[in-house]
């Protein structure tokens, strides 16, 4: 053969491969991708009666072992690499709608058919949704040419994110806008990262730098502003369901804004987003724990307290318990883990007994539903600090570290006390009020369960209603060996805190109460109270030096008044609570004992951790959860522009929406964890120095064709407002703001008749000076009656953790914030500025106003419309001089028409499109 012909042939065979193997290339189908094509299908069509509660047939679709285990008819449905022996494509392709599947409801499409059958074809492999697989360092995208052989680099980009987010409207067509003015991008930043608008010195300086570095040294200003952290608390607010009140019918107070002075430390001093949740989860666990770690712990004991009278105490306490879990899950993870509290989940890997595994984390905890709040911290100042110290070095060296520390505990928090709510087997007696035990004369009631090893002494806390009274207490029955006879005086002053001595015992006993006093005539008179019981030992030998004083010091302590915060704290070994599942989430039916654990599909504890909430915390810490990082990032972009990388925040799972940014996210989330070690601040600066973060909002024809809802980010977004920033702003603008930080909670203006507390007869007393303006975040929340004008702009009533806030735009909002006495107040403290900067010419104090608000000067037309608003009040006020007192606020140096037609225009302004919007 030629060798011409030779080579011919080869070159022809060669092309024979490359077309048949294109063909094969072109034509062969990847294979079916569970989470995306497989698992919506089985969502829609097949889960509400084969998954949760309902497993029809005993066929089951949540998990794949049970997907693949024999039903009712002893058969798998489905046979992996099998698809035409398997029952379940059978079904979905008959044609007799009473053997057909979904029974009663549309057929499955072919299509739909089709991609089930290649599925099980392929091995019915059970895909990992993006959201359950641990979190991956993903790379850069980078801009290629010359056909994509080559790469390049972007000549927009700013940073990282700018290479993913341009990736995306590069392939959708669209363009980037512009970036914003310097004057938009002061306030954007500052509403951001502050709350409200920047201090003048940090603006000033930001505006007349003209070098490349002027905004990164603004942004740098604005986190490291204390500021900062009081806006970022107040986003941590709700999901930690903080308020000033317990929740329920009485809704009384709760002294717990420590905890929110805690939250703004924490965010200003940039802590470690993983130390900032362990020490909510479990300060109180870790080793060597201060004061400030307990009081972190206050995040779940924000829960709601029911102190109406007749409710079962454990109700209450159990629900605080689940709510405790679902907060974790919400907040921290993105879940809709609550489901699962009554059947496996629907359509995330989440089993029912996974919900009481992890709720045995929390169930442990001291607190019972009381109306105290117990287990509380007690707050000392310097000197009775010094006393604290005094005793337990004392106790160190006298008694044992053991009892040193015990006394410690014990002194700061009344704790572990059995609380008088867990006594029950009542004769004569009673819990009052469902709160406290009450003896009357011959009483007799029970304590369950006592550890009597070692003690030797009990302290208690009560009140004595009549002299004359005889408390016994008897070991396992009502007429057992008594061990302790307590003569019970009178007092005078509320609760008191007694001490007796008992017989030593040992082991577990059920102790039985007695009270006799004569003197009580009626038998529906009450001769004690109490609130708890400490059993215990003598602190030391009576015979050390110094035993008196120290002695002394421990009940001057012990019965301090002190102030308190709700903390978390957990039963000793010896006052273990046992976990069980709860049937259908029915807490009163007890399925099988449970111990804490995580849900298998998220892996375990790491190595060593403690099965306890420090474990617990150590796992969600770990860069192996899947969830954790990725849900922080979500909530800061969501913060930042309005709208998560995942819509749903409180849903990441199958339900949730699809990211409009996955790579993005998770870049984000690795570099969250491994690159800014968890720091918040930094992943904050990391997005605002984005050119995606600074382009301008300006929407072109172009852009609202290809993408309306701005999924792709070719422009910055326009967003109303939090409830908060808006409050914050006006306070501001009118200059009245107080920079005082910390404290208990403020009463600014409220019309009278929002709260009704007829059992108590609470009210709202406005607040004095400068308290009565300082930052939303301080303002007293009450559950049952919150802030009426924060409500009307989307804030939550924090019953429970909320995860995302529902921007709504309503008539309410505008009659709020142009009627409301606390903005009118405002309007007026506004109209007062403009004159004292602007002097006496009309157009420039509108000026000034303009731009003190937006940052903007004012174009001519707005001028032309606020001087002509101006006119329009000075002619009705200067002929109606009771109108003129109204809107200034009463007779004083502002009375006059052209401060009350100011005020008008000062108010127009605060209700700008332009000011209550960021963009």
């Amino acid at each position: 053969m030629p060798a011409f012909l030779s080579k011919k042939i080869t070159v022809v065979a060669v092309l024979f491969l490359v077309a048949g193997s294109s063909f094969l290339y072109i034509t062969k189908k990847p294979p079916v991708d569970f989470t995306t094509e497989v698992k919506p299908i089985i969502n829609k069509n097949c889960i509400t009666c084969h998954g949760g509660v309902k497993q029809k047939g005993g066929f089951s679709l949540l998990f794949r072992d049970e997907a693949l285990a024999n039903t009712k008819s002893g058969k798998p449905a489905i046979i992996p690499g099998d698809a035409g022996s398997s029952e379940m494509i059978r079904r979905l392709s008959l044609k007799d709608p009473e053997e057909r599947m979904p029974y009663k409801h549309d057929h499955l499409s072919a299509a739909e058919i089709e991609i089930l059958t290649r599925w099980i074809n392929e091995g019915a492999h059970w895909g990992e949704h993006w959201a359950y697989a641990p979190v991956k360092e993903t790379p850069v995208p980078q801009p290629t040419t010359f056909f994509g052989l080559f790469k390049t680099s972007s000549k927009w980009a700013s940073n990282e994110v700018d290479n993913f987010i341009e990736a995306k409207w590069k392939a959708a067509g669209v363009a980037a806008s512009l970036q914003a003015n310097k004057q938009t991008l002061l306030r954007r930043a500052a509403l951001d990262i502050i709350g409200m608008p920047a201090p003048e010195n940090i603006a000033r300086q930001f505006l007349n730098d003209s070098s490349d570095k002027a905004y990164p040294n603004l942004v740098d200003s604005l986190l490291a502003s204390p500021h900062y952290g009081e806006k970022w608390a107040a986003l941590w607010m709700d999901l930690a369901r903080y308020a000033d009140t317990k929740g329920y019918e009485r809704d009384d107070t709760r002294n717990i804004w420590h905890y929110r002075d805690w939250l703004i430390n924490a965010f200003n001093h940039d802590m470690p987003y993983d130390s900032f949740l362990t020490k909510q989860i479990a300060g109180d666990l870790l080793p060597g724990a201060t004061d400030e770690d307990f009081i972190a712990t206050a995040f779940q004991r924000n829960t709601m307290t029911n102190d109406e009278g007749g409710t079962d105490n454990e109700e209450f306490r159990t629900a605080a318990v689940m709510d405790r879990v679902n907060t974790t899950w919400q907040a921290t993870m993105g879940t809709t883990f609550a489901c699962v509290q009554c059947h496996s989940h629907p359509y995330d890997p989440f089993k029912h007994e996974d919900y009481y595994k992890f709720l045995a984390f929390y169930n442990d905890s001291r607190d019972e539903d009381t109306q105290a709040d117990y287990p509380l911290l007690r707050h000392y100042n310097d000197s009775l600090q010094k006393e604290l110290l005094a005793v337990t070095n004392w106790l160190q060296s006298n008694a044992s570290p053991a009892k040193a520390k015990e006394a410690y505990v014990f002194l700061k928090t009344w704790e572990p006390a059995y609380n008088s709510l867990t006594c029950d087997s009542f004769t004569n007696s009673e819990l009052s009020d469902t709160k406290w035990l009450a003896l009357r004369n011959k009483a007799l009631c029970r304590l369950k369960n006592v550890d009597l090893t070692n003690r030797t002494q009990l302290i208690f806390r009560y009140q004595g209603y009549a002299a004359g009274g005889t408390w016994q207490i008897h070991i396992d029955e009502p007429i057992g060996p008594v061990i302790a006879n307590v003569p019970l005086k009178q007092t005078k002053n509320g609760w008191t805190i007694n001490e007796t001595n008992i017989i030593p015992q040992t082991g577990f006993h059920n102790l039985y109460f007695t009270y006799i006093n004569p003197l009580l005539k009626k038998p529906e008179a009450t001769g004690a109270l109490f609130d708890w019981f400490y059993f215990t030992n003598e602190l030391a030998s009576a015979s050390k030096p110094g035993y008196d004083s120290v002695e002394k010091k421990y009940w001057r302590l012990l019965n301090a008044d002190v102030p308190t915060t709700p903390v978390m704290m957990d039963n000793p070994a010896n006052m273990h609570r046992t976990s069980y599942v709860f049937e259908r989430g029915n807490w009163l039916v007890k399925g099988a004992a449970v111990q804490p654990d995580i849900p298998k599909s998220l892996g375990k504890l790491p190595a060593n951790a403690p099965a306890n909430r420090l474990g617990m915390a150590q796992w969600l810490t770990s860069d192996q959860n899947p969830l954790t990082a990725r849900t922080m990032v979500n909530r800061v972009w969501e913060q930042l522009f309005g709208t998560g990388l995942v819509e749903t925040l409180e849903d990441m799972g199958s339900q949730g929406t699809t990211p409009t940014h996955q790579e993005l996210l998770d870049w984000l989330s690795y570099r969250f964890m491994h690159g800014d070690q968890w720091s918040v601040k930094k992943l904050i600066k990391t997005i605002v120095l984005s050119s995606t973060y600074r382009q301008d909002s300006k929407i072109t024809v172009e852009q609202l064709q290809k993408d309306p809802l701005d999924k792709f980010y070719a422009r910055y977004p326009r967003v109303r407002l939090s409830a908060e920033q808006i409050r914050d702003q006006a306070l501001c603008v009118s200059g009245v703001i107080s920079n005082k930080m910390f404290g208990p909670s403020v009463f600014p203006y409220q019309p009278k008749g929002i709260w009704l507390s007829p059992w108590n007869g609470a009210e709202w007393v406005q607040s004095k000076n400068e308290d009565q303006y300082r930052r939303a975040l301080y303002t007293y929340w009450k559950r049952s009656a919150a802030y009426p004008s924060m409500l009307t702009f989307d804030g939550v009533s924090r019953e429970v953790c909320t995860v995302r806030r529902i921007r709504t735009n309503t008539p309410l909002q505008a009659l709020t914030a142009l009627n409301d006495s606390a903005y009118i107040d405002l309007a007026r403290h506004f109209a007062y500025r403009m004159q004292t900067l602007a002097g006496s010419e009309v157009a420039k104090q509108i000026k000034t106003g303009f731009k003190l608000a937006t940052h903007h000067e004012i174009d001519a037309g707005s001028l032309q419309a606020l001087t002509n608003l101006y006119k329009k009040g000075y002619d009705q006020f200067k002929n109606n001089a009771d109108n003129t007192c109204e809107i200034v606020g009463g007779i004083n140096e502002h009375t006059n028409p052209e401060t009350a037609a100011l005020t008008v225009v000062a108010n127009a302004i605060l209700n700008l499109d332009e000011v209550v919007t960021k963009n």
